[in-house]
């Protein structure tokens, strides 16, 4: 069975916005490692990644990309409500929601005035959320 235009473009728009948000994501961590100071391993980092203090705030991107992930493993299409609440999810961290996480904010503002890898990977990500409508 074909499914209508409209949960295709859903999907199909979700898929865009969890691969600029890995964009986004591996950015933030790059200059947050570099803040950080030297890391070791691979392996090293990414347990410093998922459990020191320094990186903590990020999880709330990481797991909202985790849920997005999940969501479009699913056989059924992402329904146009469901896109519209990852959108304001995702605003209420990066902007430019009113009613946003204020202690991610800061520290994202932070970052994004800090390298122009971050500034890029944002625009990436509002262009798409511009296209996420109800």
């Amino acid at each position: 069975m074909a499914l209508p235009d409209n949960e295709l473009a859903n999907n199909a728009k979700l898929t865009a916005l969890a691969r600029a948000l890995r964009d986004l994501h591996k950015q933030l961590i790059h200059v947050e490692t570099q803040y950080f100071g030297a890391v070791g391993s691979p392996l090293e980092h990414l347990q410093l990644v998922a459990n020191h203090p320094h990186f903590a705030w990020l999880q709330k991107l990481s797991g909202l990309m985790t849920q997005m992930d999940e969501r479009l493993d699913e056989p059924e299409p992402v329904t146009a409500a469901e896109a519209v609440a990852y959108r304001k999810a995702i605003e209420a961290l990066i902007g430019p929601s009113e009613n946003g996480d204020a202690e991610f904010r800061a520290k994202y503002n932070t970052l994004l005035h800090d390298g122009t890898e971050i500034v890029m990977a944002h625009g990436a990500v509002r262009k798409l959320l511009a296209g996420i409508t109800g």
